[in-house]
């Protein structure tokens, strides 16, 4: 019985919220019809205004209906609806002064990012299949979400004009309908805001290039940070590693002693190359992460960072190298901002499956406030797991802590 009662409560609640937001454009329309009811004084001309502020709302609440009821479906039922909103492109300022957005020019970087935002909304099919729900919702789930609040608005009617049928009959209708009368939204909002199979493999394939073309970047990126180190470093010293070995074998018969000396010295340089070349493998793929994988290697990140970390993981995985690489570098790229950004000093690396993949949680006591500029590090680390289909979950508030929770979905035995 208890049970029931609350499953009565939470449903009166839900369909209450869902009349509310399915309401809002129709409501604006009502104002409008009243308005221009009180307003009218035998000139037809009369009802334009109220009629265009209507159009006005209308067009200002479709968005913002659209997203709420997939929040309130993701929330109550786990069903995730895409919204499939197009993203604006950069605004780029050309030699001429004026500025560039990808449909005009425009003297100013406020009137191009303005211009910007209303052209994209306007061609967005996104923003139409929201407009098209505020006019169906209220047909079909706003009327069933309005009967529970109807009828306790007939209960109270009835018992306060001692119509003790009407009072009774309002409230069982209320009770019986409550916790079902929400439930329509959810196919509604699946049927109507859910874009399109051709819209969703459009922007599938946008985010794929746009993957690959930050792969292809990043890639070139890391050849020619190798090429750089080799050429500085290893490079340079085994030239002279070769000079002094043919010096060395001119001077053995004339001078022995300083042909040992250099000898010696060919000695120490060589040790110092391959120091050189062993950190440099290290920092394309790290030895322990190849032999003993993923936990390990994080293990042995933790021991050499200056920072405080703890590592859990009750899981042995293994991972393909690619993701393994990934996530490693990830964790990585996190230990060095909490060392160098948020003066932390301890951190909290945590390793679990779930039932779709890897979950990595990586958390400092630094000062916290952490941003996610385009060019900055933890964008790169989104991009780097986004073409495994992975997420990066960043909780920064000021003061600390920091949380960064990275999901990437995969098989692992």
């Amino acid at each position: 019985m208890r049970q029931w009662v609350a499953r009565a409560c939470a449903g009166f609640v839900r369909a209450c919220v869902v009349a509310a937001v399915t309401m809002l454009v129709p409501a604006v329309w009502a104002a409008a019809a009243a308005l221009w009811v009180w307003w009218w004084g035998g000139d037809p001309w009369s009802g334009t205004v109220p009629f265009v502020w209507a159009c006005i709302g209308t067009l200002a609440l479709a968005r913002p209906v659209g997203r709420m009821v997939r929040s309130l479906v993701a929330r109550w039922t786990g069903t995730v609806i895409p919204a499939g909103y197009r993203q604006a492109g950069p605004v780029t300022r050309m030699s001429t002064g004026y500025w560039w957005n990808g449909f005009s020019y425009e003297r100013t970087r406020r009137d191009a990012l303005m211009d910007q935002k209303w052209r994209t909304r306007w061609r967005d099919p996104a923003f139409w299949r929201d407009l098209r729900f505020t006019a169906i919702a209220p047909l079909t789930a706003g009327v069933v979400a309005a009967v529970p609040p109807a009828g306790v608005a007939v209960a109270v009617l009835g018992f306060s004009r001692s119509s003790f049928l009407a009072g009774v009959l309002g409230l069982v209708v209320a009770i019986a309908a409550a916790p079902y009368a929400w439930r329509p939204v959810v196919p509604v909002a699946a049927r109507f805001l859910r874009p399109s199979p051709a819209r969703s493999l459009a922007d599938r394939v946008d985010e794929l290039t746009a993957q690959r073309a930050d792969t292809t970047v990043a890639q070139a990126a890391e050849i020619r940070r190798i090429e750089r180190d080799l050429h500085d470093g290893a490079q340079a010293r085994l030239v002279g590693l070769g000079l002094s070995l043919a010096t060395a074998e001119k001077l053995m018969e004339t001078d022995p002693d300083q042909a040992r000396a250099l000898l010696r010295d060919a000695r120490a340089g060589a040790a110092t190359s391959l120091n050189e070349l062993r950190e440099l493998v290290r920092g394309i793929s790290p030895p322990v992460l190849n032999e003993r994988g993923l936990v390990d290697a994080v293990r042995a990140l933790a021991l050499d960072s200056p920072l405080d970390v703890a590592v859990s993981a009750d899981v042995r995985l293994s991972l393909d190298p690619p993701i393994e690489s990934a996530v490693y570098f990830g964790v990585a790229e996190l230990l060095t901002n909490a060392v160098k950004h948020a003066r932390a000093t301890r951190a909290r690396i945590s390793v679990a499956r779930d039932d779709t993949g890897i979950v990595v949680d990586v958390e400092d006591d630094g000062r916290g406030g952490a941003d996610v500029p385009a060019d900055g590090g933890l964008a790169g680390l989104r991009r780097r797991l986004a073409v495994f289909d992975g997420t990066v979950e960043i909780t920064s508030p000021a003061g600390g802590p920091t949380r960064v929770r990275m999901v990437v979905p995969c098989e692992s035995s």
